[in-house]
Order: C-alpha cells, then sequence, then structure tokens
C-alpha cells in the first residue's frame, strides 16, 4: 500500500538546467485543467548549507547589504527553487513548463535566518485551482532549523488556456505576460524612487539565483517566448524593493506579479505604510504590488 504522501529525500539541490530541458520537451504533452490529478510526493532536503559566496551575488544584484549572518527573506525562495522545478518538470505534473507564469507568493520568515546555519528544506504541490485565464498550481515551501519551522511560502504559478467557464474579472490576478498592466488599477502609491535598470539585470540575477529561464537573459531568447525584450525576474522585483522597504526578523510579506518589466527600463518604486509596489510608464503601468510587515500582524 502506498502511502498519501510520499517523501523523496534528496541528497543535494537538484541541477536546474537538466529540469529545464526536461520541462520544455515534455511540455508539448500537457493538456492543463483544474481537475487535473497532481504530484503529491515531498521532497525534502536535509543538512543544506549556503554559499556565503553566491548569497554575496544574490544581495549586491538585489540591492540588498553584503556581510550580514543573516539571510534576506526573499532567499529561501532560492534554496527552494531547484526543488520546485524538479517537481514542475516532472510527467505527473499537469502543466506545462514553458509559459507557466509566477504571479504571486505569499511568505512568512519566523525568526531571523542565520547566513552559517544548517537547514531542511521541504517543497511539494499544494493544489490546483481554475483561473480566470486557465489553471493555476500552489507550490509550497518550509525550512525548518533544527526541526523548527523558520519559514515557509505558498507560490502561484499560471499555465494559460481556454477556460470552460465565462471569465471572472475577480478571480486571480492579472497574468504579467498577457496583462497590459494599464488601470484600472489603485492609485499610485507614493513614489519613493526611480531605477534606471541595466540589460544585464536578468543575467546577474539568473547567474546568482540559478535560474537561467532564456526570458530573462537576452532579447533574442525573450522574443522567441513573445517579449520584445528580456524581461526582469519576478522575484528580482520583490527583493529589490523588500531591500528598500526592509522586514523585520519576524515578517509577513505578499507580493503579486502584474506585469513584465522590460529590461532595460526604468522603474519607480512606490511605498506607504506597509504596501509598496513598482510602476513604469510614467506610473501608468503596475509590474508588481505587496505588502510586508511583522509577523504576527500588530
Amino acid at each position: 500500500m502506498t502511502t498519501a504522501n510520499p517523501t523523496t529525500t534528496l541528497t543535494g539541490p537538484p541541477a536546474l538546467a537538466p529540469l529545464l530541458a526536461r520541462g520544455a520537451l515534455l511540455s508539448p504533452l500537457k493538456r492543463p485543467r483544474p481537475d487535473a490529478d497532481f504530484p503529491r510526493t515531498r521532497l525534502v532536503l536535509p543538512g543544506l548549507r549556503v554559499d556565503l559566496a553566491r548569497l554575496a551575488a544574490y544581495e549586491r544584484v538585489c540591492g540588498l547589504p553584503t556581510g550580514a549572518d543573516a539571510l534576506p527573506v526573499t532567499y529561501p525562495h532560492v534554496l527552494g527553487f531547484p526543488s520546485a522545478m524538479r517537481l514542475m518538470s516532472g510527467r505527473d505534473f499537469p502543466l506545462p513548463l514553458l509559459g507557466l507564469v509566477h504571479t504571486s507568493i505569499a511568505l512568512t520568515r519566523y525568526a531571523a535566518m542565520p547566513a552559517t546555519a544548517a537547514y531542511e528544506l521541504t517543497t511539494y504541490v499544494e493544489g490546483l485551482a481554475p483561473h480566470r485565464r486557465g489553471t493555476e498550481a500552489t507550490v509550497a515551501t518550509e525550512v525548518r532549523a533544527d526541526g523548527e519551522l523558520v519559514w515557509e511560502s505558498r507560490s502561484t504559478y499560471l499555465a494559460r488556456h481556454r477556460s470552460a467557464k465565462p471569465s471572472d474579472p475577480e478571480h486571480g490576478p492579472p497574468t504579467p505576460a498577457s496583462d497590459p498592466g494599464i488601470a484600472p488599477h489603485p492609485a499610485p502609491l507614493p513614489t519613493r524612487r526611480e531605477w534606471r535598470l541595466a540589460g544585464d539585470v536578468g543575467r546577474r540575477y539568473g547567474a546568482a539565483s540559478g535560474d537561467r529561464n532564456p526570458i530573462h537573459l537576452h532579447p533574442l531568447t525573450a522574443r522567441l517566448f513573445g517579449f520584445p525584450r528580456a524581461i526582469a525576474h519576478g522575484m528580482w522585483t520583490v527583493a529589490r524593493c523588500l531591500a528598500e522597504h526592509g522586514t523585520p526578523d519576524a515578517a509577513a510579506v505578499r507580493a503579486e506579479f502584474r506585469a513584465p518589466v522590460l529590461l532595460p527600463g526604468t522603474v519607480s518604486y512606490g511605498a506607504e505604510g506597509g504596501r509598496f509596489e513598482l510602476r513604469g510608464d510614467s506610473g501608468r503601468r503596475l509590474h508588481l504590488s505587496g505588502e510586508a510587515g511583522p509577523y504576527p500582524a500588530a
């Protein structure tokens, strides 16, 4: 008899390049739908140690201070991304990896996370749900230190396809690849900074994070997927905003990816209270909206 949620223990982080290739080859065979079965396996990576040189490169490209013995609040996502890719590139994952859009992330850090500590990382697919533009998968990542949960996240990934149900404008966030990002949106938050982004931001973040998706690297490879130029990684935009916003040791963060950031380009960072956002086109295009604050909320 098989268990409902089998566990696979990994001996090291999966290599991303073969997973990207496997996912690309299998994508044409996938027929996404919200009631499809999905893998129940939990991938567990024990004894994980942070590469401090790679962490420093990540901090530099995201505008974070370097040298502190504490992980940035977004960095565990980088540690868990190879495991998530192993699940999403598998034959039993029902959504095609090609064209999959990261639409949101919600994360909680329960305590400061020393960069020199050892961690156990668990990743699994939590479920599928209908979205007004297709089917959305939720992937969960949990990080433990000495058996205690210190960080967890839920990321949603959208596979766009025709839906049998009528479009529901209230269900789900707009997708970066298809939504123009133009009003209607809430009024812009007060602008705090304007950033001119170089064309190599995607390559630099890809080198630091390991996420070398071709849409982020060069204009030519981005055009193969329908983008006029390379686009910034969504998780880079979150980390860059949080570098300005700041987060306490115990923090809750949520962000929704609204429209792609083309590279090179100019964007404005806005913030008020616990909310933050990234906009372009003189404030008309909303790229990212989010909120961050202490956990538990005051």
